[in-house]
């Protein structure tokens, strides 16, 4: 099984390239917002860690939002108590999809917290920081300042394009992104 790990900046569009692919995609973000749903021990232990900020079940996104801004060490202590949980969910999820040729990871911190693996193909999505801008606006719960703590927890991007085998320029148009990523299956199976 080959393992496809997608980086690039916040609101570039991993997700929506994760999906181009057409086979299974581990979607970080989405497990990190169905832990704070449904599982009562991360609530448990960020309401011990966060006291002041995490006050009921299910784990309200304003309420880790207001932690993260409030103090710039509250970042850490969440990530390091749904980290561990993150990484449990994408493992169960490799073992069920160990039979498919390949799975796609989209896990923003891949890098940063180490997760990929040597043999991992890396793909970048790279896009114009003011259409980033443009869409990151448009999102429901969009916070500047909140964006800027997450992207002082990762590695530039810079670097994370240079540790890429391959670049997708997102245009944001549907054709140019598809024809990408059947160019990088084919050069994948060569």
């Amino acid at each position: 099984m080959k393992r496809i790990g997608i980086l690039g900046d916040i609101g570039s569009g991993k997700s929506y390239v994760a999906k181009k692919f057409g086979y299974p995609v581990f979607n970080a973000d989405e497990e990190v917002r169905k832990l704070y749903k449904n599982n009562r021990k991360i609530f448990n232990d960020l309401k011990k860690s966060l006291p002041r900020y995490i006050h009921s079940f299910p784990v309200k996104k304003e309420e880790i939002t207001k932690a993260i801004l409030s103090n710039k060490n509250n970042l850490k202590k969440i990530i390091k108590i749904v980290h561990l949980e993150v990484r449990k969910k994408m493992n169960l999820f490799i073992k069920k999809y160990n039979k498919k040729n390949i799975v796609i990871l989209d896990i923003p911190l891949l890098l940063e917290n180490k997760i990929n693996k040597k043999g991992d193909i890396l793909i970048f999505v790279k896009a114009k920081k003011s259409e980033i801008f443009k869409r990151l606006k448009k999102r429901k719960n969009f916070n500047n300042k909140l964006m800027k703590k997450f992207r002082k927890i990762q590695l530039p991007i810079v670097l994370k394009e240079r540790r890429s085998h391959f670049v997708i320029k997102n245009n944001f148009t549907k054709q140019s992104i598809q024809k990408d990523v059947n160019n990088i299956l084919r050069r994948i199976y060569q």
